[in-house]
């Protein structure tokens, strides 16, 4: 099917295999896949071939968006192969199409075969002014102190992804309303779809009895081991081990009477209720701390001898290394996408080794959730950088996941606003991020978690990420697994994670309070000049020889732009 918004047209397809691809698979292996062509926006694509290769930055951020929108909705027990396409087929360059990739994949989904606990609908919204704009275009947006994309069913908001400029909780609490009513428009107009065009779903089969079985069992052959695990408030390492350990008892007991995938559905059952029960009924979390507390910080500076500058972040069991490196607007990363904009100037790039979780795999490219995690501290930096008149440079900051034990992209957060501070890059306020978590009981009660730790993450029913100056948010990321979160329990989220991130830019103060009053002897030196623009040939040269001798003999960088800016930049000051 087709989506269309002014003259931007995305095609959406949904297919599902016949029969999952083996049968002990335990997952639904879902993949959403962005296409940009070129040709949406009438260019020749730019690589050596001329032709599109492997999605760009933008292409896997909107394939997270959709995947993180509709997963949740999928039944328990499918198993099968589902892929969605969305292939960008016409672009105005006004009008972004990945909501509308998104609308179009629920709608795509809702009249197939495929089952599906849906339909939802997902919408942009702007605060200008004041006011709240519904699907607003590329320049509205970047005029705008928030852009956010919300998905949400009828009843429940499913995931929120926003960057902002120091806004306050109230304006995104007011935003996210706005979004879901306009959504139940589009929810609408996909059910009336469904109607006149839709196939009657396929039935997955889940034996539920069974599952309450072996559940029973599991329990019994457990008894109080979990309770005495928890009891211990064990840091990670300690209940990895001890997870292992009674997994392998369930295991021996009974490995003969039941399938591997059986016994280990109902052992993460267990281990899920033992750990929720503890924090609704005790408000004790597993490692021992109040539902508010933040696990201890350390924070460093300068850690890197020759970097331009470094922050060094630790919270409880994850720690990460930030180190900013600046140079000349020439380095500037070109963007070859179906929107308006063709550089990036600031590049944050997060590093997640398997060594920082204590696994042993390949080494490989920067996956999907590197380069969203990614995306998602540099939103959160970006508005408190000067602007390029007021500091020519290009930026780029790297994040190396040291250790891991949940919210590394909010410790990333955290790095990067230390090391921009120790390179001496004017920044107009420190940013701090911090993870939320929320668990809930079938009787209403609910529990908000500050700084999840990983296991509260995979067992909880919310990731709800914010970073932000004192000021207000910068950054939001929300995914929800559950339909118990109304507006109180979030507005209560809101303010707990404005606490927390306030306490942690408090420890962040403690190690550098002031940006450094000079750079690094390391990082290149800029300076900036005008000249008449009829002089631009005569220092380019034909063919670029003048500038290029220049360039060889004093060993800088010479950037010429079409207004007559000429910023010249070296790590030699002589030669400036």
């Amino acid at each position: 099917m087709t989506v269309t918004f002014g003259e931007t047209i995305v095609l959406v397809t949904a297919v599902m295999s016949n029969r999952p691809r083996a049968e002990d698979i335990d997952f639904l292996p879902l993949t959403v896949d962005y296409e940009e062509r070129m040709y949406s926006v009438g260019k020749i694509p730019g690589s050596f071939f001329r032709r599109e290769g492997r999605p760009g930055q933008d292409g896997i951020l909107a394939s997270r968006l959709t995947d993180r929108s509709i997963r949740p909705l999928f039944p328990k027990g499918l198993h099968n192969d589902i892929q969605i396409t969305m292939t960008i087929l016409s672009s105005d360059m006004e009008n972004p199409p990945e909501v509308l990739g998104m609308v179009g994949a629920s709608a795509a989904i809702a009249i197939s075969q495929i089952p599906f606990n849906g339909p939802v609908a997902s919408c942009r919204i702007a605060y200008i002014d004041g006011e709240y704009v519904v699907h607003p275009t590329y320049e509205q947006s970047k005029e705008s102190t928030l852009s956010m994309v919300v998905s949400s069913s009828r009843d429940s908001i499913l995931m929120v992804e926003a960057g902002a400029n120091e806004v306050s909780e109230e304006v995104i609490l007011e935003a996210i309303g706005k979004a879901q009513e306009a959504n139940t428009a589009t929810i609408d107009m996909i059910e009336d779809l469904k109607r006149q065009v839709g196939k009657p779903k396929l039935e997955v089969e889940y034996d539920q009895a069974g599952a309450d079985a072996i559940i029973a069992k599991i329990k019994e052959i457990v008894g109080s081991r979990w309770s005495d695990l928890l009891a211990r408030n064990p840091g990670m390492y300690e209940m990895d081990e001890g997870e292992h350990e009674i997994s392998a008892l369930v295991t021996e007991a009974l490995k003969d009477d039941y399938s591997k995938n059986a016994i280990g559905d109902g052992f993460k059952a267990v281990f899920r209720e033992a750990v929720r029960s503890r924090i609704l009924q005790e408000h004790v979390r597993s490692d021992g701390r109040a539902m508010d507390q933040v696990r201890p910080i350390s924070c460093d500076t300068g850690v890197l001898p020759r970097t331009h500058g470094t922050g060094l972040f630790t919270r409880g069991e994850t720690q990460v290394l930030s180190i900013v490196t600046v140079g000349s607007l020439s380095l500037k990363q070109t963007i070859d996408s179906v929107g308006p904009d063709n550089t990036r100037r600031f590049m944050h790039h997060y590093n997640f080794p398997s060594y920082s979780t204590g696994e042993a795999r390949r080494a490989m490219s920067p996956g999907r959730r590197e380069i969203g995690h990614g995306a998602l501290a540099e939103r959160a930096i970006l508005p408190v950088l000067p602007s390029e008149d007021d500091f020519p440079y290009a930026i780029r900051i790297v994040s190396e996941c040291l250790s891991s034990n949940g919210s590394t992209s909010m410790g990333s957060v955290c790095g990067s606003s230390l090391s921009l501070m120790d390179a001496g890059i004017p920044i107009k306020a420190p940013v701090a991020g911090i993870a939320m978590g929320l668990i809930t009981g079938d009787d209403g009660e609910y529990a908000i978690l500050s700084d999840i730790q990983g296991l509260e993450d995979f067992l909880g029913d919310m990731d709800f990420k914010v970073a932000g100056t004192d000021a207000g948010v910068n950054a939001l990321q929300m995914d929800v697994k559950t339909t118990h979160l109304t507006q109180a329990i979030l507005k209560e989220a809101l303010e707990q994670a404005r606490q927390g991130r306030l306490h942690i830019m408090g420890k962040m103060n403690e190690a550098i309070s002031e940006v450094r009053g000079q750079m690094s002897e390391h990082a290149p030196k800029m300076i900036r000049m005008k000249i008449e623009v009829s002089k631009i040939g005569a220092l380019i040269g034909p063919g670029g020889r003048v500038i290029r001798a220049i360039i060889e003999e004093t060993g800088t960088s010479i950037n010429v732009e079409d207004d007559g800016s000429v910023t010249i930049g070296g790590v030699d000051a002589t030669m400036l």
